[in-house]
């Protein structure tokens, strides 16, 4: 199965909502086929944004969320 990755984000004009899917180099649908791999490009591009924007991961008509780590206390 592949996966997406979806740039949330609103419009600065209207407000309203958008959800845009993102591109590969060739101007196509970014299509990834590991959940793994997927979760951490969304994981890093969610560390990395300075607009305020978020992603997700899609995939086979669902959101996928990241596994919770088990941290120690």
């Amino acid at each position: 199965m592949s996966y997406n990755i979806v740039k949330k984000m609103r419009d600065p004009v209207t407000g309203k909502k958008m959800n845009v899917l993102l591109l590969d180099g060739l101007s196509e649908i970014l299509e990834i086929r590991g959940l793994d791999k997927a979760l951490k490009m969304a994981e890093i591009f969610n560390e990395n944004t300075d607009s305020g924007h978020s992603y997700e991961v899609r995939g086979g008509g669902k959101v996928h969320k990241p596994k919770r780590k088990k941290t120690d206390v």
